[in-house]
């Protein structure tokens, strides 16, 4: 009953470890290429939660490709194996049980359980085959969570798009419409004004107004370009562009998207659009704000498949394994695993930046089917 996933996670790890009197048990995920400690309970090395091994190189890795359960002692190349795998975990076994985590025939992580409390180390064919089944019911609820906190998270980022064009609406029908009357009210009367203290006054607040103006429209349009609603993701990068060239950035564009070029009969599911137009617009603001860069080339192709985004600047790049503060990169990977899709970041410090995107291209007429 419970849906929470890092409840449910902590839950398997305890009952696993209990159920085969494990020293520790640990539940590891795929993340980008790695396996991550997502779980764990028992005796444990410090600093375990979210450390990750090279997905290539490790026992789980094999246990996920091969679909079975592994042990230990007797995984060939153990020495390798410990060294890539359960050693750079920390965890220094003699025995253990690697089970892959299987649910329609899709891994979603192992159990990894280590050197039996009683009458061990090594674990029994009957301790193997509880875990196994231990590992079947666990994977179950495993994907339900993730099933459920995959919806959350869309539901969140659609309310938050939902919310931006509301703001983007009341912003442009109410305050800039308003500060426009305001400023055209203003400019008429100072056409047939005397020369004078009051008549300079009006003309400056003419000024303030034109710029306040033109920064209310900059924000709207962040929030939520009529573009991307009206016209696709093309037509709302191109303009997303050109408003970073008019602060000094060169941007060149270059897009390539079956709708646009007439190779496809309907636009984009509106999720996909926004995720396109969102991936580049963090990317452009990163490359400007943060990276100093000067140029970005910024890349928007399509296939029959997939829709690949490549967005590379001049910036002075940044140390990828250093913890970020912000949100933004963490809130393109989200959106790019939302669509099953991937993203990745080249950089490093005097190099510049790369993203790279990747998203499964989806219609709107096979939504509607």
């Amino acid at each position: 009953g419970e849906t929470d996933l890092e409840k449910i996670l902590g839950l398997v790890a305890k009952r696993g470890r209990a159920l085969v009197s494990a020293k520790a048990l640990v539940i590891e995920h795929e993340r980008a290429g790695e396996m991550m400690v997502t779980a764990a309970a028992g005796e444990l090395p410090e600093g375990l939660h979210g450390r990750c091994v090279d997905l290539h190189d490790s026992l789980a890795a094999v246990a996920l490709r091969t679909r079975t359960t592994l042990r230990v002692e007797d995984a060939p190349n153990r020495p390798r194996f410990e060294r890539h795998g359960l050693g750079r975990l920390g965890l220094h076994a003699d025995a253990g049980l690697v089970v892959p985590l299987l649910f329609r025939g899709q891994g979603h992580g192992v159990l990894v359980v280590v050197d039996r409390l009683t009458d061990g180390p090594a674990f029994t064919a009957e301790d193997q085959r509880l875990l196994e089944a231990f590992a079947g019911s666990a994977a179950v609820a495993i994907a339900t969570a993730e099933t459920v906190e995959v919806d959350r998270r869309r539901q969140t980022l659609a309310a938050a798009e939902r919310e931006r064009a509301r703001w983007a609406r009341e912003l442009h029908d109410e305050t800039l419409q308003s500060l426009a009357s305001l400023r055209v009210g203003l400019a008429a009367n100072l056409a047939g004004a005397q020369p004078g203290p009051l008549a300079d006054a009006v003309r400056d607040a003419v000024d303030q107004l034109q710029t306040d103006i033109a920064n209310l429209r900059a924000l709207v349009t962040d929030l939520r370009p009529a573009a991307l609603d009206d016209l696709g993701a093309e037509a709302a990068i191109k303009d997303l562009a050109e408003r970073a060239r008019s602060h000094g950035l060169q941007v060149d564009v270059t897009i390539d998207l079956a709708y646009e070029e007439g190779r496809a009969s309907d636009r984009h599911t509106g999720e996909l659009e926004t995720t396109i137009y969102r991936i580049v617009q963090e990317s452009l603001t990163n490359a400007s704000k943060h990276g100093g860069a000067k140029r970005v080339v910024v890349t928007v192709e399509e296939d029959e498949t997939v829709v690949r985004i490549t967005v590379q600047d001049d910036g002075r790049g940044f140390d990828r394994t250093a913890r970020s503060s912000g949100f933004g990169l963490l809130g393109m990977h989200e959106r790019a695993q939302l669509l099953d899709g991937a993203l990745e970041i080249e950089s490093a410090p005097g190099k510049g930046t790369t993203v790279k995107a990747t998203l499964p291209a989806r219609r709107k007429s096979a939504q509607v089917a």
